[in-house]
């Protein structure tokens, strides 16, 4: 006998270590078994550990090792996976995996979603012709588009010329029982070098790769401990995450001469521990979409200190919960840390801000609402 459940397949191109992959991870987790069925296809591959993130026993994985280049290749093996499974509903992610919207209409998907998590590395403005004018291309293949942020609504409404009936923005959630306030002062921290009770842990969690530019960080680091204020001599560094640009924030860290106040954690599975083992979550991207980390960090009781950059002002209300600074602009982020540096008691009332906002408006749970609610309606 079928399944009468209709069949979701989130297509990505690739499902491994990743934000947008984990709210991928969150949504499948959280949604009632007896509303969807669920698929994950990765264009590339999918990533044995990550795929083992999702608990439920009745999601398969497909990993179509696309070659590099134009993706039209794959077409024919998509479009027979399509015709193979039927599912109800595509929802591609990002702009690396849209043009499986054609394969998909061909075959007569009735439903195809596409959701927009945030810029790509090599137009971490949205500016560039090219990526516009390709996702123009791909329009009339898309049923209905999913907006992570503010700034990528308005991009796909007023840049790509998007209908604005056609968008709706549903920002990421966060699991807020995972995700907690330590309590007091901070959790201790597995492998940390830094274990002084008044020693301020500033910190932050992501791949080390360009766009998320942990150069800048250690750069405003140093400028911190330079200028030599009250409380700066307490001040520690904590850079957890592993990725291409490792080398070069390694020699950063050298150039500084602070390797004894900065510690490089790699990449870490305990994400959670790391965040009560913080006493202030930095975000230096140079671009974003809607940023997991810092809806983790708010979750966990600490202030942040973010870019000014795509959605993060739509998290941080800056004198509330944080501070948001300029891109790629080491002394005023060095000025941020420092407010928080030398205060205890605006750490703490910023923080408990920040999960209280989290709490009301960023909840795991409401948007998987959102998600199903949309699906439902679109069928």
């Amino acid at each position: 006998m079928s399944d009468p459940r209709p069949l979701v397949m989130h297509l990505v191109y690739s499902f491994d270590v990743g934000g947008l992959e984990n709210g991928v991870v969150n949504l499948i987790n959280r949604m009632p078994p007896e509303r969807f069925r669920h698929m994950v296809v990765a264009l590339t591959k999918c990533a044995p550990a990550f795929c083992a993130r999702i608990t439920r026993a009745d999601v398969d994985f497909v990993s179509l090792h696309k070659p590099p280049g134009q993706g039209f290749k794959l077409y024919p093996r998509l479009f027979r996976l399509f015709r193979r499974h039927r599912p109800a509903i595509v929802h591609s992610r990002n702009l690396a995996a849209l043009e499986a919207v054609v394969p998909a209409r061909a075959a007569g998907v009735p439903v195809r979603i596409h959701g927009e998590h945030g810029w790509e590395e090599s137009d971490p403005r949205g500016t560039r012709r090219k990526f516009r004018l390709l996702r123009r291309v791909y329009q009339p293949f898309v049923t209905h588009y999913v907006a992570l942020s503010a700034d990528l609504q308005r991009y796909l409404v007023e840049r790509v010329g998007v209908p604005a009936a056609r968008v709706t923005r549903i920002c990421n959630g966060v699991d807020t029982a995972r995700f907690q306030p330590a309590g007091g002062s901070r959790a201790p921290l597995s492998g940390c070098p830094f274990q002084e009770p008044d020693q301020v842990l500033i910190g932050t969690v992501g791949r080390l790769q360009t766009v998320k530019d942990q150069l800048t960080l250690v750069r405003a680091f140093a400028h911190l401990v330079a200028q030599g204020l009250p409380g700066s001599e307490r001040a520690r560094l904590v850079i957890a995450g592993d990725g291409p640009l490792r080398p070069q924030v390694e020699a950063e860290v050298r150039a500084t001469g602070l390797g004894e106040h900065i510690w490089l954690a790699g990449e870490r599975k305990d994400v959670p521990e790391v965040m009560r083992g913080l006493d202030l979550f930095v975000l230096p991207s140079i671009s974003e979409g809607i940023s997991n980390t810092i809806l983790e960090a708010m979750a966990s009781g600490l202030p942040v200190v973010a870019t000014d950059v795509g959605g993060n002002g739509e998290l941080v209300v800056a004198g509330e919960t944080g501070m948001l600074v300029p891109a790629s602009d080491p002394a005023a982020m060095a000025d941020a840390m420092m407010c928080y540096a030398a205060d205890a008691a605006l750490r703490q009332k910023q923080g408990g801000a920040g999960r209280k906002r989290v709490e009301a408006e960023f909840s795991l749970d409401g948007m998987v609402e959102r998600y199903m609610n949309l699906y439902t309606r679109l069928l």
